[in-house]
């Protein structure tokens, strides 16, 4: 049978080789476009291994789409009999395997053994898969891009026009409703962000993109990738081998990789590739396989096994988990974290480096060939950079791609791995050509790049009017500043701008570009595979939630059983219409549970949105692949919660007992679950911000639930409101939940007065329709809305973009200059681009008013700075300290998870007996490897930890250090840059100097320090610029280091402790960020910087380093020497270290020779090294000089442990409240907009209600209205000051670790500038509803509704505040609040009437704030009326009577409820500032 097989394959391969041959087209169809002139077909080597030919005899047999599928898989095999000597012969096992089984381990075997070092066996791997390409004249596709006079301009406003304060935002949003009429009011700036710009792109050219900030960068790449904001105004055309934008798929052609890392924080690193790896699917390589595999077959040529593996394995689409996700994580450096959590804010994952490598290979896994890569280097060290850039290199030489990247601070040896450079400054190209010739221009133009100094950096400083002068060298003409204009001109004239002219002007042959090189369809993987891939992640995603489901189900059970106690079943009779009333109360408070219980998805979607708009612009899949999963796989966890609230309720408050009629309830309630959990999540896809969408998802649960029919029946209705009524989803809930229940026969066999039965008389006095068929209309209508409001929400995500727009500022002055100035092109700006804030700090040409004698003192860059910075006088005077520690030891309890693998220590040590000195007037570099306990040591000393123990002596100027006083005189500049996100520049340096600088300074003189310090940090100019949100709003990256160190600057420290200043910023901003920090030090202040990989000039602007490796332990603690010499010599003392190369950086040659490697290979400990050095000996002798006390000295001290008084600390908290409160329009605005809203809608609603006066259930409706409106108000209150308090509070735990103030001024100033806001909320609240409800109008009447109206917002207001007081964030906050509406809502005295609460319940009756306001609300209003109402089954009765009887309110008793609702606030305030005080969810 096999040899019949064998015989049968081998006549159809010679059949099918004849067909192949006469006929020309491939599989991919264009055989001419693959075919290399002069390539001939040739015959394969012989292969040795027999085993290995057998196989690939075997898999020759198999038809093309299954011999596509079968790869070889080698795996090395121990010989047995192998000896101990060195004659064992080395033996691989063969196996034939199908690619698309491959097992986890097999992968990571594969990839372990054929890419163990990744660049270098990166490159020999690529020069094979070349190879075999190029055995068989296969052309690879090829994409070359090119944009001509690209103009991109963006609008903004002028001067202060443009803070966020209430009033400019109320403004904006009059002149956007007139400007929708055609009307423009507003003074608008137009500010060229590109200024016609031409180039060319070309493949198998690895392009780097240099640029100052604000130049246009990131502009630049999302024009390229077809991702530029539509409100931006673009000019000029971009084509893809001469294709238009317009004509291709931009986004599958191309892949923009952005600078801000947005990932899901559930899913690990590798569960994150292979979801984008399967969404992208493989592109053009399957056709390339089969194209191959037919050539080879033709021409008997057989692969090497290891290639065709890779090849097949990743030519595989819809596999779970692809060879192509382990290859990206290998050649990223991603495997050591594959399987840890990229994490949040809420959970700890990766590190910030490591986000951004995922960022890059979340396109790269995919088969996207062009690439556009923003700042992907951000957090990382040199090294890394290196070799994920070499990498890419490797892929653009071997595999024809096209990439454009951009780079903050790329190294000598990461620069010179590009081929071409391009050179943006102020919008325009500087320069677009080969690496090799850029130096030459500039040297063309005068200047000239400096020994010791890198040309990536020098590039970048070069056009900057700040930093030119320092690079003239020619010494035949004087300098003057050449503009960025006059360079672009000269580049014109350069013979590689010449040459790159002739070529644009050429255009791109269509013909010549390859069919697979670009895409045109837009659905490039099957639906099926993208559903597939959408549902395994959803699942996965909810098994990692567990805990919100696991809560939202107690939470559920929690009400259920308070609901089943209330209303139990021994005390619900049903003799009367009254009984009948409380059975509806009981079901009415069922429905609005379970409305409340899909608020979650709320906050759970506006999580979710940032990912998922990201993967829909990339086209990773349409919006419904997304939201089906999300609404279905939600279904098993709503099945539960229904059954268990149902389960635990219907019997024990004693419902129909037919089981009919209970399975006919359990359906409603999962009905009703699914609608609501429909409802917020299309008002998530709407709101797209978590302050508006608790403003949104209120507003529309208001409308719902005061037109459902309960509150208000159905004829009372308003005419102009009865749409209302029809369309809220509660009002079909209600109406089936209440015929479900009172048709049932024990209600229709009892009658009452005139004969009808008690269930028809209880349904027509609730209004509700009666009969049977009512139920399966309801059933149906709720079922109907849960399907529209998730096709909404799925239309909301496909057609709505997120929010934020790209906004840019320039200051009023600018426009004035630039409006007398023709010629300038330069304007104080800062813009936001679509991804990233960045600002251009530039001035006229013509402004010497401002460029006078600071720019001459503070010298252009770090070199010289050193050298020409003056010793400068700062306004205040202060005493320099010095800080030695001897000794010191730090550890923390051992961490479980290394308990549990079988560690026996009890702690974990991080710092191990590290000694050194700190010094006035020296700038010391605290360095290390990731891991040496760099930040540790510094919070150690600066006093900052709030856990673990610390051993060894610590002293400052020779007394023992005492934390109190050590925080007066002492500044730490975190690494993240945290500062109040509403304020100004110059508001937050106020704010830390009046609260930091003594008493015995004036006002006038706290202010010209101000003034002084912003000249130090070169911030004047960005004095009135809000600080913003990171990464979202206001300063760059950049701007926010130097307020940083402006911020600790003010309280005019002895000593400054900063924790990498540097990190995350491009070389001209480190530049400016350490002149900064030398300009410090020059004034005799005592500075400390943890520093991760310098540049030779960062490196060397240091004085002293102190180096440390793993293990917390010292390995140097000396002087640097002049260029480094010093350092150098120690090292190279050391017996084995090679010598550092010419113009290498020695800090990343130290880095590189002390590491463990190093260690491992030399067989030497540095740390003993040291220890045992003449340098620790002297080190030693300057601790003890430094420890003992100088002669007339003092130890610190200082009357009281705040700078101010505590009504001074309290007066500075109140102004930057107010400043906060003031420019928070989303929060006030949304709020009172909210209010507003509400007013009027009750007003109109409820619309002359107090007029209505004639039988009880008038009375019931007031009490509706009046409980609704405060009780969505509150609500709203208290959602929207969460995420508010929550982001002050990380500001407090930076301010009070400085000693700023203590806990209580704080807490009190954010609970006092609340006050104006409510008072105003209140009134405007309170005159609207008064008037239209038409209520008794007497002073004291409306004083009271006033009254009660303040007070209960304000408790609203501060139990949000309270909330997040309690809690890690304002997710948490949120779910915790929730918790208690229900419990507010049932025990209000709405539902069910203060005397028909049980006795053991009624304790929480009196604990119930909405309770006490429902309370005075009716008492004030009717309490006192003596007015005769029907009520039935009673007669006659005047309401004053009533209103004691049936709901047990006293009109003697307000006094009492006045007392307790101030009372109230005070108790939520007072714990709001008590756990502030006392609760610290930071951990250090």
């Amino acid at each position: 049978m096999e040899k019949a097989w064998g015989s049968g394959k081998r006549m159809s391969r010679r059949l099918r080789r004849s067909i192949s041959r006469s006929m020309n087209s491939g599989i991919w169809g264009m055989d001419e476009a693959f075919v290399r002139s002069g390539t001939q077909s040739r015959r394969g080597t012989a292969v040795d291994d027999d085993e290995e030919a057998l196989r690939w005899a075997a898999i020759e047999r198999l038809p093309t789409y299954n011999r596509v599928r079968v790869g070889i898989l080698k795996s090395f095999i121990e010989d047995g009999d192998a000896g101990g000597g060195g004659g064992a012969r080395q033996r691989y096992d063969h196996r034939e395997v199908d690619v698309r089984k491959l097992t986890d381990g097999e992968r990571q075997q594969f990839i372990q053994r054929v890419f163990r070092v990744a660049e270098e066996d990166n490159e020999r791997f690529l020069s094979k898969f070349r190879k075999r390409i190029d055995n068989v004249g296969i052309q690879l596709p090829t994409v070359e891009v090119r944009f001509e006079r690209l103009t991109v301009e963006a609008e903004c406003h002028v001067g202060s026009r443009a803070l966020p304060t209430l009033a400019n935002a109320a403004q904006n949003m009059f002149e956007s409703a007139l400007g929708a009429a055609g009307v423009r009011l507003t003074k608008r700036a137009t500010i060229t962000v590109l200024n016609e710009i031409s180039g060319i792109i070309k493949p198998s050219r690895m392009t780097l993109l240099l640029g100052p900030p604000g130049s246009g960068k990131t502009t630049l790449l999302l024009a390229l990738a077809g991702k530029l904001d539509p409100s931006l105004k673009a000019a000029g055309e971009i084509s893809f081998n001469g294709y238009k934008l317009e004509e291709l798929v931009p986004e599958k052609t191309a892949a923009y990789i952005s600078q801000n890392d947005v990932h899901v924080g559930e899913m690990t690193v590798k569960e994150t590739l292979n979801f984008s790896e399967r969404c992208q699917g493989v592109g053009a390589r399957y056709d390339l396989l089969t194209e191959l595999a037919r050539r080879e077959k033709a021409a008997g040529i057989f692969p090497e096994a290891e290639v065709d593996l890779f090849m097949k394995a990743t030519s595989m689409g819809g596999v779970k988990s692809s060879l192509q996700t382990d290859y990206t994580l290998r050649i990223l450096g991603l495997d050591i974290c594959a399987d840890t959590i990229v994490g949040d804010e809420m959970q700890r994952g990766i590190s910030g480096g490591q986000k951004k490598r995922l960022t890059t290979g979340e396109m790269i896994v995919g088969p996207t060939n062009t690439l556009f890569m923003d700042e992907i280097s951000t957090g990382l060290d040199s090294s890394t950079t290196f070799q994920i850039v070499k990498c890419l290199q490797q892929i653009v030489h071997l595999g024809e791609a096209t990439i454009l990247m951009s780079l903050l601070q790329p190294a000598p040896e990461t620069f010179d791995l590009f081929d071409d450079i391009i050179l943006l400054s102020e919008g325009m190209i500087v320069y677009q050509g080969p690496r090799e010739f850029v130096l030459d221009f500039f040297e063309s133009c005068g200047f000239s790049c400096p020994e010791r100094k890198g040309a990536a950096d020098f590039l970048q400083e070069v056009t900057s009017r700040k930093d030119q002068a320092q690079y003239w060298t020619d010494i035949n003409r004087p300098y003057r500043y050449v503009s960025v204009s006059e360079f672009v001109q000269r580049f014109r004239r350069f013979h590689v701008g010449l040459r790159l002219e002739n070529e644009l002007w050429i255009p791109f042959d269509k013909c010549r570009s390859h069919r697979a090189a670009l895409v045109f369809d837009k659905h490039a993987v099957p639906y099926s595979e993208l559903l597939r891939a959408s549902f395994a992640k959803e699942w996965l995603l909810i098994k990692r939630n567990s805990f919100v489901y696991v809560f939202k189900t107690l939470q559920i059970i929690l009400t259920a059983f308070v609901a089943s106690t209330v209303f139990l079943r021994t005390r619900m009779h049903r003799n009367s219409i009254a009984d009948g009333t409380v059975y509806i109360g009981a079901l009415i408070f069922g429905l609005i549970v379970n409305m409340f219980n899909g608020f979650a998805e709320l906050s759970i979607t506006i999580k979710r949105l940032p990912v998922f708009y990201k993967h829909r612009d990339l086209l990773f899949y349409p919006a419904w692949i997304f939201t089906l999963p999300n609404i279905l796989l939600t279904i098993p966890s709503s099945v539960l919660e229904s059954t268990v609230w149902v389960v635990t309720t219907y019997y024990s408050i004693g419902f129909a007992p037919e089981a009919s009629r209970f399975f006919k309830q359990l359906l409603l309630v999962f009905l009703v679950q699914q609608m609501a959990a429909g409802l917020f999540r299309v008002t998530a896809g709407v709101c797209r911000s978590i302050v508006i969408a608790n403003t949104g998802g209120a507003l529309t649960l208001l409308l719902m639930f005061v037109l459902g029919g309960f509150i208000l029946p159905k004829d009372a209705i308003p005419k102009w409101w009865i749409w209302g009524y029809w369309a809220s989803p509660l009002t079909y809930g209600y109406t089936a939940m209440a015929v479900n229940e009172l048709l049932a026969p024990r209600w229709m066999n009892k009658f009452v007065d005139g004969g009808k039965s008690l269930g028809i008389v209880v349904l027509e006095n609730a209004n509700v329709f009666h009969e049977n068929r009512w139920y399966w209309i309801g059933a149906a209508a709720v079922f109907g809305f849960a399907f529209m409001f998730n096709l909404l929400f799925t239309l909301a995500l496909a057609y709505l973009n997120p929010l934020g727009k790209p906004q840019a500022v320039i200051s009023g002055e600018t426009t004035s200059v630039k409006e007398h100035s023709q010629d300038s092109l330069r304007r104080s700006l800062y813009i936001k681009d679509e991804d990233n804030t960045r600002e251009e700090i530039l001035h006229d040409k013509n402004d010497h008013a401002s460029v006078g004698l600071n720019e001459l003192n503070w010298g252009p860059s770090v070199d010289d700075a050193i050298v020409v910075a003056p010793k400068r006088g700062m306004v205040l005077p202060f005493t320099p300290l010095a800080m030695s520690f001897d000794e010191v030891n730090y550890s923390v309890d051992m961490p479980g998870e290394m308990k549990d693998q079988g560690v026996t220590e009890d702690r974990l040590q991080l710092l191990r007996g590290v000694t050194g000195a700190f010094r006035p007037g020296i700038l010391t570099a605290l360095m290390g490897v990731s891991g040496a306990g760099k930040t540790t040591l510094m919070d150690v000393l600066a006093g900052r930890k709030t856990g673990g123990y610390i051993e060894g002596d610590i002293r400052i100027s020779g007394y023992p250090k005492n934390q109190d006083t050590f925080a007066r005189v002492s500044g730490y500049c975190e690494q993240n840059d945290i500062h109040s996100p509403q304020v100004t520049v110059r508001e937050s340096l106020i704010y830390s100097a009046f609260l930091r600088l003594p008493k015995e300074v004036s006002d006038e003189e706290k202010m010209k320090f101000v003034e002084e310090v912003m000249e130090l940090v070169e911030l004047n100019r960005l004095k009135d610029a809000i600080v913003g949100l990171p990464g979202v709003t206001g300063l760059s990256t950049e701007q926010r280091k130097r307020l940083t160190i402006a911020v600790e600057l003010v309280a005019n420290p002895s000593i400054i402790f900063m924790d990498e200043p540097t990190s995350g910023l491009d070389a001209r901003a480190a530049a400016i960020v350490m002149r900064t920090v030398r300009n410090t030090v020059d004034t005799g202040r005592t500075v400390v910087c943890t520093i991760h990989q310098p540049s030779i000039d960062i490196f060397e602007a240091f004085d002293e380093l102190l180096l440390m490796k793993r293990g917390g332990q010292v390995i140097y603690a000396g002087s640097l020497g002049r260029n480094s010499q010093k350092m150098i010599e120690y090292f190279e003392a050391i017996t084995g270290v090679p010598k550092i190369k010419d113009k290498y950086n020695p800090a990343t040659w130290m880095l590189e020779v002390s590491s463990n490697a190093a260690e491992v290979r030399l067989g030497i400990d540095f740390a003993e090294l040291f220890k045992s050095s003449a340098l620790h000996q002297r080190n030693k002798a300057l601790i003890n000089e430094l420890s003992k006390v100088a002669p007339g000295s003092a130890d610190l001290f200082f009357p009281t442990r705040y700078s101010q008084t505590w009504f001074g600390q309290f007066k500075a908290c109140l102004w930057k409240q107010w400043w906060t409160y003031w420019r928070s329009p989303d929060y006030n605005l949304a709020r009172f907009f909210f209010t507003m809203f509400t007013a009027l809608l009750l007003g109109t609603i409820f619309w002359r209600v107090g007029h209505r006066r004639e039988d009880s259930n008038d009375l019931q409706i007031v009490i509706g209205s009046m409980y609704a409106a405060i009780l969505f108000v509150g609500i709203n209150n208290c959602s929207t000051v969460q995420p508010i308090v929550s982001v002050e509070r990380t500001v407090f735990y930076r301010e009070r670790a400085a000693g700023m103030y203590s806990a209580m001024p704080y807490a009190i100033a954010q609970v006092i500038v609340e006050i104006p806001y409510v008072i105003i909320q209140a009134l405007y609240y309170a005159l609207i509803v008064y008037s239209m409800m038409s209520f008794q109008w007497t002073a004291a009447k409306f004083m009271w509704f006033y009254f009660i109206s303040f007070f209960s917002f304000l408790y609203f207001t501060y139990y949000g505040m309270m909330t997040v007081s309690i809690s890690p964030n304002h997710q948490v906050a949120a779910i915790f609040a929730a918790t208690f509406y229900s419990l507010f809502n049932l025990f209000s005295g709405f539902f069910i009437p203060k005397p028909k609460i049980p006795k053991w319940w009624i304790w929480y009756y009196w604990i119930c704030p909405v309770a006490w306001t429902v309370y005075g609300l009716i008492t004030t209003q009717y309490g006192d009326l003596n007015d005769m109402i029907r009520v039935p089954g009673q007669g006659k009765q005047p309401i004053k009577t009533y209103v004691e009887e049936h709901f047990g309110y006293h009109t003697d008793f307000m006094g009492a409820v006045a007392v307790v609702l101030v009372g109230f606030c005070i108790f939520f305030a007072f714990t709001f500032a008590f756990c502030i005080r006392t609760l610290n969810f930071q951990q250090r």
